[in-house]
C-alpha cells in the first residue's frame, strides 16, 4: 500500500508539473505575440457603406493578429471646404504624432492630400485603399513606406449594364460636382469610351449647385437617354451647404424620367438604376494584405505596386426600374444583386 500511495504522489507531482509547464507555455506565448497599434483615418464619415465596407474587409485580413484599432473620421464629404480639409488633416496629424501607431490605414484621397502626403519616406508605414488619382498625384509613386490599393471603377460594365436593361440607350449625359477626384475618373472614362461602339456621350458637365443640377437633369430630357451619375456630393444648396448625395438621389428617382447608372452600390440603394460596383470589401481586403505582410513578415512597402482591384458586381435597382416603367429581363435579375425597394423607404 505504501508504494502504491508513493506511485501515486509521484505521478501527481509529475502532473502538476507537466500542467505548469503547458500554462507557462502558453502564457509565454500569449506575452510573446506582439500587439499592434492601427490607426484608420478615413476621408468621409461612419456609418457609410463604403467606407465601413473598406474598414471591415481590412479587419478581416487581419484577424488573428493582436491589434488595437483607432478611428479617425474626417468628414470631408459634409466638410469639402479646402480650408476645412486642411483643419481636419492637422487634427489628423496630431492624433498620429501623440497615439504612436505601428501603422496607418488611409481610405479615399482627401486622407492622402492633407495627411499622408506629410509623411512620405518617413519611418511609419502607410497603406491606402479607395484612391481614384494616380500615386504620383500625391508624390507616392516613389515612396519608401507608403503604398496602396487603387479604385477603379468599372465603366465599360456598367454601360453595358445599363445597355442590356435599356437596350435604345444610346445617348448618355455624365455629371460631375467640382470635386478635384473626378479629374482622373474623368479622364479614364473619356479614354475608354471609344470600346463602346454606339453609345454617344453628349456631354460631361461639371455642377455646383443643387438647383443647377435640377435644372440640368429636367433639360437632359428629350435629348439624353440615360445620365451617369459619377460626382454628386458637393452640390451647395442656397446656404451654401452640401446637400447629402442620399437627397441628391432620392430627388433624382422621384423626378427624373431617364434611367441613370454609376459605379457604387451605395447609388444604387438611393435609387440609381444600375452599377457594377467597385467592391468595398475587395478594396479593404487586399489593402488589409499588405498590412498584414509589412507587420508580420518584415516586408517594405516599397515592394507592393499599388494596383486596382478588378472585382465587380452588378447591381440593378428593382425599385427604380419599376418607377421608371422599366421591365428587367430575368437573366439580369439572376446575374445580378438586386435591390427590392428605395433606402428611404426602409427607414
Amino acid at each position: 500500500m505504501k508504494i502504491k500511495r508513493l506511485r501515486a504522489i509521484f505521478f501527481a507531482g509529475m502532473f502538476l508539473l507537466l500542467l505548469q509547464s503547458t500554462v507557462k507555455g502558453e502564457s509565454a506565448k500569449t506575452q510573446a505575440a506582439p500587439k499592434y497599434k492601427i490607426l484608420h483615418i478615413m476621408s468621409y464619415h461612419s456609418p457609410w457603406r463604403w467606407t465601413d465596407g473598406q474598414f471591415n474587409g481590412f479587419k478581416d485580413a487581419l484577424k488573428g493578429l493582436n491589434v488595437e484599432y483607432k478611428v479617425f473620421q474626417m468628414d470631408t464629404k459634409r466638410n469639402s471646404a479646402k480650408e476645412q480639409k486642411e483643419k481636419i488633416g492637422k487634427e489628423a496629424r496630431e492624433v498620429i504624432e501623440s497615439w504612436k501607431p505601428d501603422l496607418i490605414y488611409t481610405t479615399d484621397d482627401d486622407v492622402q492630400e492633407y495627411v499622408a502626403k506629410h509623411y512620405i519616406n518617413k519611418s511609419i508605414p502607410f497603406v491606402f485603399s479607395g484612391v481614384n488619382k494616380e500615386p504620383k498625384d500625391y508624390g507616392f509613386e516613389k515612396s519608401s513606406n507608403i503604398t496602396g490599393v487603387l479604385e477603379q471603377e468599372h465603366f465599360i460594365e456598367s454601360v453595358k449594364l445599363l445597355k442590356e436593361i435599356v437596350p435604345k440607350a444610346k445617348k448618355i449625359a455624365v455629371i460631375f460636382d467640382d470635386a478635384s477626384m473626378w479629374d482622373p475618373v474623368k479622364k479614364r472614362m473619356k479614354e475608354k469610351a471609344n470600346q463602346l461602339p454606339g453609345i454617344e456621350f453628349i456631354s460631361w458637365d461639371i455642377i455646383r449647385t443643387f438647383k443647377e443640377y435640377k435644372q440640368k437633369v429636367k433639360a437632359y430630357e428629350g435629348k439624353a437617354d440615360a445620365i451617369a451619375l459619377i460626382g454628386i456630393f458637393t452640390f451647395k444648396d442656397e446656404a451654401g451647404k452640401n446637400v447629402p448625395y442620399q437627397e441628391v438621389l432620392k430627388w433624382t428617382a422621384e423626378h427624373s424620367k431617364l434611367p441613370d447608372l454609376g459605379f457604387w452600390i451605395d447609388r444604387v440603394y438611393y435609387g440609381t438604376l444600375c452599377a457594377v460596383t467597385v467592391s468595398e470589401y475587395e478594396q479593404g481586403r487586399a489593402a488589409g494584405k499588405i498590412a498584414r505582410a509589412i507587420l508580420t513578415d518584415g516586408k517594405s512597402p516599397a515592394e507592393f505596386t499599388p494596383k486596382p482591384t478588378v472585382k465587380g458586381q452588378p447591381v440593378v435597382s428593382l425599385a427604380r426600374a419599376k418607377k421608371l416603367g422599366i421591365k428587367i429581363k430575368s437573366g439580369i435579375l439572376l446575374s445580378s444583386e438586386v435591390i427590392k425597394e428605395f433606402e428611404w423607404n426602409k427607414q
